[in-house]
């Protein structure tokens, strides 16, 4: 499958591309790793208090990384998830092997525009449960994003360290609390990477609808750039997808928050001031945001917020937590924006 993606071509550009992190010494940063590694550990409790699930206690631990370790085990997990689903989109839609040197040529690109993402990306994540397909799953923290983020926002260190470990830490308790979750978003994401490839026939038809469909990418429904390259039935299967996405990063949202203002005494500031970064950014950034589909990823959270608090509003954190019993109770698309929907069918 290297001569699809040159994994390694887009390490080494990730790598290069990303900027560098804020400037600090090396004394100051061990111990800034030391205390995110503590403040994650302090996680532990009040996340599974608030959210009533449980880590098992074999879990590993957060690990705290740079920018360009993160670029690589991202590198190593989307080759985990997308190998095998282009082994499979080949096979479905009766793709022919490249040659040789088409196979090196086309592996270098492809590499490169990966790179490029992930180059991106590494500046901007602070934490991520890396599902790793075919491997161990793991929460990494990233360091330098969380210094040069709190700097911005110029907001208590100690804070901001354990507000955004509340988050994370929410999210390793969702998959390790939560067995077949894991495994679910896995497969359902290899097959959409084979439901959503076009067919070689109609890339000329395509060619011509991302002309006449581009001004949409830059409305404000616009779910990013996939938009141009799915049909209606499959944008249905990537909303139902993404009402998941939201459900894990609302429930993260509402945690972190939750526990705040007994263990974070300026929760208060820090949420007031990341939430205005989130509007702050440049015109080019959020051209890019936009053009990637983050913008959308910041609606995830805001309504999958909405969701999750609407939901133990009418059931209690008990009964929010049947939405972990199997793939069948995790909400719909439409359920997202309507927790009583959801109520209703899980239930009543």
């Amino acid at each position: 499958m290297a001569g699809y993606v040159d994994w390694e071509f887009a390490k080494t550009t990730g790598r290069t591309l990303v900027p560098a992190g804020p400037a600090i010494g090396p004394d100051e940063a061990a111990a800034e790793v030391e205390a995110i590694r503590e403040a994650a550990r302090a996680a532990y409790g009040p996340v599974a208090e608030t959210s009533r699930l449980s880590t098992p206690p074999d879990s590993p631990e957060a690990i705290v990384v740079d920018r360009p370790t993160w670029i690589s085990m991202n590198a190593d997990s989307m080759q985990a998830l997308l190998d095998p689903a282009i082994d499979d989109m080949i096979a479905a839609k009766g793709h022919s092997e490249p040659n040789a040197l088409v196979a090196a040529i086309g592996g270098k690109v492809t590499g490169a525009e990966v790179g490029g993402l992930l180059a991106f990306m590494a500046g901007k994540v602070l934490g991520q449960y890396d599902l790793a397909p075919g491997g161990t799953p793991q929460l990494m923290l990233v360091a330098p994003n969380l210094v040069q983020v709190q700097r911005e926002l110029d907001v208590d260190a100690a804070d901001f360290r354990a507000w955004v470990c509340m988050h994370e830490e929410t999210h390793r308790v969702q998959f390790t609390a939560v067995p077949w979750l894991r495994d679910h978003l896995v497969s359902e994401a290899r097959r959409l990477v084979v439901d959503l490839a076009p067919d070689p026939d109609r890339v000329t038809e395509l060619a011509r609808d991302i002309v006449q469909r581009l001004p949409e990418v830059f409305g404000e429904g616009g779910t990013g750039i996939a938009d141009l390259f799915t049909t209606p039935e499959q944008r249905a299967q990537v909303a139902n997808l993404t009402a998941v996405m939201s459900l894990l990063e609302g429930h993260a949202d509402v945690v972190m928050d939750d526990v705040g203002p007994a263990h974070i005494p300026s929760v208060a500031t820090i949420r007031a001031r990341f939430n205005e970064r989130r509007k702050g950014a440049g015109a080019a950034d959020r051209l890019l945001r936009r053009l990637l589909g983050l913008e959308a990823k910041m609606r995830q959270y805001r309504d999958g917020a909405v969701f999750v608090r609407g939901v133990q509003e009418s059931v209690g954190v008990e009964g929010f937590n049947a939405v972990w019993t199997s793939p069948e109770t995790l909400p719909l698309a439409a359920e997202i924006t309507d927790p009583q929907a959801w109520v209703r069918r899980v239930h009543e």
